[in-house]
């Protein structure tokens, strides 16, 4: 049996509106396009998880309970349409830290490896900024960015270096369905 194809995700520009240093959970916006595109993912068996710098929490703007919460509301918009993340890693770090998890440093997809078993040879990066492109290219994971959020002013920066440059998450799912395609015994239930 085939290992499963896991979907790392950005948070905000790519599955939700961007807001500055988002502490409300009242202000989780889906964006166009996200329902759609994890919901056929999910259908298809790829595992999901979020990647995301939060470094408000290392700039004293809110607390770890206040991203917890933003977090909660946002899995819970998605279990209305059967969407689940496996996984929530997030770099709490101000980018003067120096810290290994900040995007595009390779640290939260270490951890998810370690704790979802996530294989990068047999993954997607996802967001709306070079980071994540860079955190996709930094371990030879797929790289897509989608234009979403920030993703149209990144665009003409990044090149070539992206795997799939897309307008949205829907458009995503409709790439990885084609360039990445799941055995039918690696499934998950």
């Amino acid at each position: 049996m085939s290992e499963p194809w896991h979907v790392l995700l950005d948070r905000d520009g790519t599955i939700i509106e961007d807001r500055h240093y988002l502490a409300d959970p009242g202000g989780v916006v889906l964006l166009p396009g996200a329902v759609a595109g994890l919901c056929r993912l999910t259908q298809a068996g790829y595992r999901l998880a979020l990647l995301t710098n939060q470094s408000g929490i290392g700039r004293g703007l809110f607390d770890l309970a206040a991203m917890q919460r933003v977090h909660e509301r946002l899995a819970a918009l998605l279990d209305q349409h059967g969407i689940r993340l496996d996984g929530i890693f997030f770099c709490p770090h101000a980018p003067e830290e120096s810290c290994g998890c900040r995007k595009p440093l390779p640290g939260l997809i270490w951890q998810a490896a370690r704790e979802l078993g996530v294989r990068p040879e047999r993954a997607c990066v996802i967001g709306d900024k070079e980071a994540d492109v860079d955190l996709g290219r930094n371990v030879g994971a797929r790289a897509i960015l989608v234009r979403t959020g920030h993703g149209c002013g990144e665009e003409a920066r990044i090149g070539n270096k992206a795997d799939a440059v897309v307008d949205d998450l829907a458009a995503a799912a409709d790439w990885i369905l084609r360039h990445c395609p799941i055995d039918s015994d690696s499934k998950q239930k």
